[in-house]
């Protein structure tokens, strides 16, 4: 939890538009949910390290994992969302979000076999919609006063899927995305 507390601290403007925990207690109670939904098979949480140094920069995770009434029932979600995303300040613009993206959406499509995997973020926060869509993500719309927004009002969200059907061209612009960052 210090690490988490570590990469949350000092980004002030950073996350007007997401819930990121500031202080010991709301990282306990962060925890306390992630891992009370990774045990109730709701939710797959990740703290984000960089390899580099060890250091906890981020976390993210799968939620609103969806699993279709099929007549063989799969082990695995056939749809889920990614979020809870969040960097620390020196992590942005670094290529750890596309990475954690690469690999998050290659499990989902490639391991999970889902269907589709969709994203949301405050209609607010451009700078979230504008990396969605550089990976390739489609925006699908905006769903009205859809979840509580980081500043206690009901928020509108921006959606953001890609499909099955999408996923090689997404897999090639996060390949793209990511050898540039590594050429930086």
């Amino acid at each position: 939890m210090p690490g988490l507390l570590a990469a949350a601290a000092g980004a002030g403007d950073l996350y007007r538009w997401s819930p990121v925990p500031q202080d010991e207690a709301a990282v306990r109670r962060y925890v306390e949910t992630a891992i009370a939904a990774r045990d109730s098979e709701t939710g797959v949480p990740f703290a984000v390290v960089r390899l580099e140094d060890g250091a906890v920069i981020g976390s993210t995770r799968f939620f609103n994992l969806d699993y279709w009434a099929w007549p063989d029932p799969k082990p695995a979600p056939d749809t889920c969302e990614i979020g809870y995303t969040w960097l620390s300040r020196d992590a942005i613009r670094t290529g750890a979000n596309t990475e954690m993206k690469r690999l998050m959406l290659t499990h989902a499509f490639e391991v999970w076999q889902v269907r589709s995997v969709c994203l949301h973020t405050d209609v607010r926060n451009q700078r979230s919609r504008d990396a969605m869509q550089r990976i390739g993500a489609r925006f699908e719309g905006i769903l009205r006063a859809h979840r509580l927004g980081a500043d206690g009002s009901p928020r509108d969200s921006a959606r953001f899927s890609v499909t099955a059907e999408d996923w090689s061209a997404v897999r090639l612009r996060l390949d793209e995305l990511s050898r540039r960052y590594q050429l930086t």
